[in-house]
């Protein structure tokens, strides 16, 4: 089973990159004639939490329309409008890119989390990858202990060393007692967990002090445990399994 993972991510190496939530890039580029990068809506890449524009998008309604509605405001405060930014290319969420000066946020390289890099420090070529969930996806998920919905769609990064595939990481939101926090997960080319970190724990700071996280290391994504209860290591425990599925079904079969 493990040489079919590998199978799987070199063939996902293979495909075009992509680089955005899944949702959203497709609805800006039926709007604007281009796939955007993660940070048009995102503050640190795709999973991280939104940025002002992605905040108006999500408050328009996350459909096609909302571009119409939010297109006259101003997210980032640059004194160029969000429609505008976005039909020049530059970056409606970030203030340092404007038509003028669009700098490098469509570029591959940079669209990478910094904590991402981290885990993978000698790596320095990318695929991010939309992980588009279909109805068998999701039914194979709730068969393997986790309940996926189009909702959980995110970026996958695949790192690559002489055009192959090394490993994976992905970042997702967890919730406990109401509060949003987010956890990153990065894996083996095999799908073995190397780690699990919590980050952007500004709602819930005690999230990120948790030691459930060393639980998680040298586990296969596919026997994750399932948490159990109201506590926040249940909670995390839950959204790692979501994620390390989420891997599992995309990749497994991409």
């Amino acid at each position: 089973m493990r040489n079919r993972l590998l199978v799987a991510l070199i063939l996902a190496s293979l495909a075009p990159p992509s680089a955005a939530e899944p949702a959203f890039a497709r609805l800006y580029q039926q709007q604007f004639g281009y796939r955007p990068a993660c940070h048009a809506c995102h503050k640190d890449g795709g999973g991280t939490p939104l940025n002002a524009y992605g905040q108006q998008f999500k408050q328009g309604g996350k459909t096609l329309a909302a571009f119409g509605k939010i297109a006259s405001r101003d997210a980032d405060g640059d004194g160029v409008s969000n429609s505008d930014e976005a039909t020049a290319r530059s970056n409606p969420g970030n203030k340092a890119s404007i038509p003028a000066a669009k700098g490098p946020w469509l570029e591959t390289a940079g669209l990478i989390p910094k904590e991402i890099q981290a885990v993978f420090p000698d790596v320095r070529t990318w695929l991010p990858k939309d992980a588009l969930l279909t109805e068998a996806d999701i039914a194979r998920a709730k068969g393997l202990g986790a309940h996926l919905a189009k909702s959980d769609e995110n970026t996958i990064y695949i790192p690559v060393v002489e055009q192959k595939p090394v490993g994976t990481a992905l970042i997702f939101p967890a919730t406990h007692a109401g509060k949003t926090f987010f956890l990153l997960i990065a894996t083996d080319r095999q799908l073995v967990v190397k780690r699990v970190a919590a980050m952007h724990t500004d709602q819930l700071p005690v999230a990120a002090q948790s030691k459930v996280y060393a639980n998680f290391k040298g586990v296969a994504v596919d026997k994750l445990p399932a948490g159990e209860g109201d506590s926040l290591d249940a909670a995390i425990t839950r959204a790692v399994k979501k994620a390390g599925i989420l891997l599992y079904v995309r990749l497994k079969n991409a």
